[in-house]
């Protein structure tokens, strides 16, 4: 099931929202400063490819620094490609079909506005129960 909502998600919409994503990691990749933005934006849009069977956790190693890169993220990029996954799911959300394409879109939202200290894992993966355990 998890293969037949990733292509219907790849059809309809996944492939021009990476796209968003890899070209804001093109940009972001440009000036030195900014290539840690530019990592997690490629990360993101290969999530945005193929999001059924993966999700993401917090990196328990993850701090201060992490805080502040993802208020700069959220000012130069995030915003902009939340908007579009808000288009998307209202888009999607129109047809009975579309609706857990629609949750895919808003699942992605959070680490769209705050992409650093996260991690996306395979569900039910190693990593996965090794970040959520206290």
């Amino acid at each position: 099931m998890r293969i037949l909502l990733n292509i219907i998600w790849l059809i309809f919409g996944g492939l021009w929202l990476a796209l968003g994503y890899f070209i804001a990691g093109v940009v972001m990749c440009i000036l030195i400063i900014t290539i840690p933005f530019g990592i997690a934006s490629f990360r993101i849009g290969l999530y945005a490819l193929w999001p059924f069977g993966k999700t993401v956790v917090d990196k328990p190693t993850a701090g201060v620094g992490s805080l502040i890169g993802n208020i700069i993220w959220l000012l130069l990029a995030g915003i902009w490609l939340a908007i579009g996954h808000i288009v998307s799911a209202i888009a999607m959300a129109i047809t009975i079909i579309g609706i857990p394409l629609a949750i895919a879109n808003l699942k992605i939202i959070p680490v769209t506005l705050m992409p650093l200290g996260k991690e996306i894992v395979d569900v039910g993966s190693r990593n996965q129960a090794q970040w959520t355990t206290p």
